[in-house]
C-alpha cells in the first residue's frame, strides 16, 4: 500500500469483522480498495476526484459504498456507507 491511504474502517458483518482500507491519489485520481488485506477495486487515471466507488463486503456479499466529496480545494471527506447507512468519515 501506498502513502494515499485516507481512510480504514473496520466493519462488524454476520460472518466476522472486516478491514477497509481506501486509498486516494488527489493528484492522479488513482482510487484502491482492499478488504482484509486483498485488493478488491482499482482504478488508475480517473480525472474525476469526487464520487462513489461501490463494493461487495463479506460472504454475504454486503453492499458498501465510499464516498468521496470535495470540501474546499484539494480537501476531501471520505464516507463509508453498508447497506446505506454511514459509517465513520475521514476527511
Amino acid at each position: 500500500m501506498s502513502g494515499d491511504l485516507v481512510g480504514v474502517w473496520e466493519v462488524a458483518l454476520s460472518d466476522g469483522v472486516h478491514r477497509i482500507e481506501f486509498e486516494h491519489g488527489t493528484t492522479t485520481g488513482k482510487r484502491v480498495i482492499y478488504i482484509d488485506g486483498k485488493e478488491i477495486v482499482r482504478r488508475d487515471w480517473m480525472f474525476k476526484l469526487v464520487g462513489k466507488e461501490t463494493f461487495n463486503v463479506g460472504s454475504v456479499d454486503t453492499k458498501a459504498t465510499i464516498n468521496i466529496d470535495a470540501v474546499s480545494g484539494f480537501a476531501y471527506k471520505y464516507t463509508l456507507e453498508i447497506n446505506g447507512k454511514s459509517l465513520k468519515t475521514y476527511m
